[in-house]
């Protein structure tokens, strides 16, 4: 058995679910980027260029936005300490929305020329999104393979 609970057969080439310590470290640095982030987002909201092509989230629904990704990723890791895989990685492809959605910023003319710092914290955001979603695809290949 593996840390989470899928079987290990080492006659298979079934994918392997990432380790929850894995994930668990994942969601740390996600979780603290994503608090920087979203504090900027809300703090300075009139700082961020806006009027692009798609509709501007209020500074409202910037703020909710942030507790409802963490809801569903802090439900993604309790699902998976109990060895729900396929639920678990629903619940943590949403949350890696919560980075994702930083693509957004870069719909928007004058997005390049935001400062430094501001720029390294949405991408580092929409980078630990794709690597969260990245985890709970392989999550679900591992539990569909695990037929759970």
């Amino acid at each position: 058995m593996s840390a989470i609970g899928v079987p290990a057969s080492s006659t298979t080439t079934a994918p392997r679910a990432p380790a929850l310590r894995t994930v668990l470290a994942l969601f740390a640095v996600a979780f603290a980027v994503s608090v920087v982030h979203y504090v900027d987002n809300y703090a300075n909201y009139a700082d961020f260029p806006q009027d692009g092509p798609i509709p501007d989230p209020s500074r409202g629904v910037v703020g909710a936005a942030w507790f409802l990704f963490t809801a569903a990723g802090l439900s993604g890791l309790a699902l998976l300490r109990r060895g729900d895989l396929k639920r678990a990685a629903i619940a943590l492809a949403v949350y890696s929305g919560s980075g994702l959605v930083g693509f957004g910023h870069y719909t928007v003319s004058g997005a390049f020329d935001m400062p430094w710092w501001r720029q390294a914290h949405i991408v580092a955001d929409i980078a630990l999104g794709i690597t969260m979603l990245v985890v709970a695809v392989r999550l679900a290949r591992a539990a569909n393979a695990a037929g759970r």
